[in-house]
């Protein structure tokens, strides 16, 4: 491990010799760095060492973990007249930090509290927000955070002085931008500053600022746009003529690929300025790739560590390289790509085609990134300083083109990059990796000038699948280059319990389940105390009127009766469901049901409303080709919210390629048909897709619903439908239920006259189920390992068609570290019969009990006898 002498072994390679002597060193903390008290343990801790190294350090910091989204969801509630609830959660938050901190939060915030309620009262009277007061409120969260942080540091004896970013960092003026962006996304001056390293050092303390803010030559407030903290401190190494730069943050470094897309992705330790530059570019999200051109520029080094782990190596990232050989370094994904397709005969050998394309381009704001060309297309990839560019700038764009060739927009893609050095000379070594790329549909390839980069873009839904495909097959497991450290698992598993959550359930009745795999080659197992837990937590909401189990996710008799023992009632997608609902529940009240198809043939809604069950339209037909069924009944309606979220495209049950829902745009005519028919419309629905973690995304969709819901005089519920993360890969973060709670007591207070649902299917089955089965052959292949089991995908066909993680343990060796990585594979004759990729377990024989957690939703009711092979049978617990 790296101690803090390490810094200095090997942090400044390749620094001018006045860099490397520099006293000054920044530190740049992230918002999850800085929202809690063990963290700013941590961090004054860090700074002591700092210190004690006759070093000047200067901290700039973040707004509190979330508080910059939650700003920016109050300025739009404000402005369009809704509930401005979050000024008091905003409050609440740093109250409770300041608390933590054994500060006074009221006397060191109440000023920029003050500020930001009046900020917002001006919002609601106009109903509009400036571009200068949207700067001025999104400024808030950096300097309240570092009031807080300035006078915490000062508490427990590390001297510090507040500084006001809008004092050191000036934006410049530059072409080509509109008024909006430069204040939103501005770009600031940068280079040695002598006067300010008298006026810092002077000081004599440490000096804590501001990221992402600072003033204009008129002296008003700007931004520095996504990235804005990480640019901030890179400008001001720059001034300082730092000896490095580090940047904290809630993962060590760099890797390989997103560890949570791939866990056995692995830590670079070291990279070139370019090849950094471009694995942030292509989608690695540690970073900014804006931060490193300023640092570039002066030969500055760059650290990346963790906080809550400072004990590891980590990234560092500088200008010289020990890199010889060609090597990928990296494969990285970025979705939510657009293509614009340009077609014209005309192009061909036309002077000046392409000049006037991009000037189109340039006019409306848009850069581009990826470019592809023909005699007759050309297709390129677009990109704005704040994102994805919107809807009425895809208009623009589309309209000016026009006058010059045929434009098709591509939407919903993926770009899956392969970085690293030399990349056109072992093109030939990659074919055989290339292969997975076989059966999709590439819109543009593109392999950049430097020989960093070769990127294909894809569909979305299959970016993920395609990454974890080409890493195993080309990043080595051990060994490869000097740049690559350990892989996730190795860092946060290895030499401890194989279970990333140490309380699982299937740990405390490990017995047990080896008892039932001593009798059984293959059998789902499912925990009835899991269940009911889970239940009892969400029935516990002070904010959800009504949970609706999603019957399709888990119809195990056993389960289902203990839900209803538990008070849940039930949501159903087709009549078998109903039946077996009453079968299992003979006395089951049928206005406990609410019915929900999905493109269903009309005898099923003739059957459902002869029933008397309360059923859900999810599109116009059924009101418009059979209006007599619907006269004088009570209906609900599923809405598009118009955006689908989940872990897979294949689980994003909203926006236009999702076939669910009927879109806002249809709203009038709903009202009409539904007004003709005679049918009452009593709950307004609707369900964006499966393992969404932002409770925010229950917000957005409830304020929605409740927006529809106000056309239709009778309705009483708003159905926010189900889709609740749970927590999967090594690392990730439970949901976080109470969140969502407060979100929603925001939504209760602005409209009390609806009942709130949820519809939990995976979030309450999930974690209580797991597939047991045994290792029947192992077998090494190259570099490849494969742990062979006795089902596959016909028990569980999630990770083929999802490519879903599920946690994968040797329970028979559940005490031993895990050591060697294998793919898990079971018998079905199909390439794709992998339960899991690259998995670090111990050294797994014959006969061993392998664990596949987070199995009880969607795996036994999803299975088939494919290859004539049985489906693992149920065991209840």
């Amino acid at each position: 491990m790296m101690n803090e002498a390490g810094f200095e072994a090997s942090g400044n390679l390749g620094a001018p010799p006045d860099i490397a002597a520099s006293g000054w060193v920044v530190m740049k903390f992230g918002g999850t760095s800085v929202s809690s008290a063990a963290c700013w343990d941590t961090i004054a801790q860090l700074l002591r060492n700092r210190l004690g190294d006759d070093l000047q350090p200067v901290v700039v910091h973040s707004a509190l973990q979330g508080v910059s989204n939650a700003l920016a969801a109050l300025l739009e509630s404000a402005a369009s007249g809704g509930s401005t609830e979050g000024l008091e959660e905003i409050r609440q938050r740093h109250y409770d930090l300041a608390r933590e901190l054994e500060l006074d939060g009221p006397e060191l915030l109440d000023e920029y509290l003050l500020e930001l309620d009046q900020l917002i009262a001006g919002i609601r009277l106009v109903r509009e927000v400036s571009v200068r007061v949207r700067v001025r409120i999104m400024a808030l969260g950096e300097l309240m955070s570092t009031r807080l942080g300035a006078a915490y540091l000062n508490h427990v004896g590390v001297p510090a002085e507040w500084m006001d970013a809008r004092e050191i960092l000036v934006s410049k003026s530059r072409a080509n931008r509109g008024r909006s962006r430069s204040y939103l996304s501005a770009t600031c001056e940068h280079g040695p500053d002598r006067a300010l390293q008298e006026r810092l050092a002077d000081s004599g303390k440490v000096i804590l600022t501001q990221g992402f803010i600072a003033r204009n030559t008129q002296g008003e407030t700007v931004l520095l746009g996504r990235g804005g903290s990480d640019t901030s401190a890179a400008y001001m190494a720059t001034k300082l003529q730092a000896r490095r730069l580090e940047i904290w943050t809630d993962v060590p470094g760099m890797f390989t690929a997103n560890p949570r897309v791939v866990p056995s992705a692995r830590l670079l330790v070291a990279l070139h300025f370019d090849e950094a530059q471009e694995l942030a570019s292509a989608g690695s999200t540690v970073l900014h790739p804006r931060c490193l051109s300023p640092l570039r520029s002066f030969g500055i080094p760059l650290f990346i560590r963790c906080t809550t782990h400072p004990e590891l190596d980590g990234t560092v990232i500088s200008s010289v390289t020990e890199e010889v050989e060609p090597q990928v370094k990296g494969i990285c994904m970025r979705n939510g790509l657009t293509l614009v397709s340009m077609d014209s005969v005309g192009m061909w050998h036309e002077v000046g085609f392409l000049a006037r394309a991009f000037t189109v381009f340039s006019d409306n704001g848009v850069s581009v990134d990826l470019v592809s060309t023909s005699e007759t297309n050309v297709t390129v990839s677009i990109d704005t300083p704040d994102g994805e560019p919107g809807e009425d700038i895809l208009q623009g764009l589309v309209a000016d083109l026009a006058p010059l060739c045929n434009v098709r927009l591509i939407t919903r893609c993926s770009a899956v990059s392969l970085v690293g050095r030399k990349i056109r000379t072992f093109l030939s070594r990659l074919a055989p990796a290339l292969e997975v790329f076989e059966e999709e549909r590439i819109h543009l390839m593109s392999q950049a000038a430097n020989d960093l980069n070769l990127s294909f873009v894809i569909d979305e839904q299959q970016g993920a699948k395609l990454v974890r495909k080409l890493h195993s097959s080309i990043i080595r497991k051990t060994g490869g280059s000097p740049a690559f450290g350990a892989s996730w698992e190795q860092l946060f598993r290895a030499g401890t319990a194989v279970a990333h959550a140490p309380d699982a359930w299937w740990m405390r009745k490990r017995e047990s389940l080896l008892d039932i795999a001593s009798e059984k080659l293959n059998a789902y197992v499912y925990d009835t105390d899991s269940v009911r837990n889970a239940a009892r937590v969400m029935l516990g909401l002070d904010n959800v009127d009504r949970v609706l189990y999603a019957v399709k996710a888990n119809f195990n008799a056993e389960i289902i009766r203990l839900l209803d023992d538990e008070g849940c009632d039930f949501e159903c997608v087709s009549p078998g469901e109903v039946e077996w609902l009453q079968q299992v529940i003979p006395d089951l009240d049928l206005d406990r049901i609410l019915f929900t198809p999905n493109f269903a043939p009309r005898d099923e809604y003739a059957w459902a409303l002869e029933k008397g069950l309360l059923v859900t339209l999810d599109n116009l037909y059924p009101l418009q080709a059979w209006p007599e069924l619907f006269a004088g009944r009570r209906i609900f309606v599923r809405m598009d919210p118009g955006q689908g979220r989940g872990h897979h495209e294949h689980v994003k049950t909203a926006g236009v390629h999702s076939k669910f829902g009927v879109p806002l745009f249809e709203v009038d005519e709903l009202a009409r048909l539904t007004g003709e028919v005679g049918a009452d419309v009593v709950g307004i629905h609707a369900h964006s897709g499966s393992g969404v973690q932002d409770p925010e995304a229950w917000r957005s969709v409830a304020v929605q619903l409740v927006g529809i819901a106000q056309r239709f005089p009778n309705v009483t519920a708003i159905d926010l439908g189900g889709g609740l993360g749970v927590a999967e890969k090594p690392g990730d973060r439970p949901f976080d239920l109470q969140r969502l709670d407060a979100l929603l007591s925001e939504v209760r207070a602005s409209y009390p006259q609806y009942a709130i649902w949820l519809e939990p299917g995976r979030y309450l089955v999930a974690r209580a189920g797991v597939l047991l089965t045994h290792v029947t052959q192992v077998k090494g292949k190259g570099d490849m390992r494969y742990i062979g089991v006795g089902t596959g995908m016909n028990s569980l066909i999630r990770p083929a068609l999802y490519g879903a993680y599920h946690e994968i343990v040797n329970l028979s060796r559940a005490g031993e570290a895990p050591s060697e990585t294998a793919t898990i594979v079971g018998p079905i004759c199909e390439t794709g019969d992998r339960l899991g990729t690259d998995r670090l377990l111990p050294p797994s024989r014959e006969g061993d009990v392998i664990l596949i957690a987070n199995a009880g939703a969607y795996g036994y009711v999803m299975s088939s006898r494919y290859n004539r092979r049985e489906v693992a049978p149920e065991v209840v617990i």
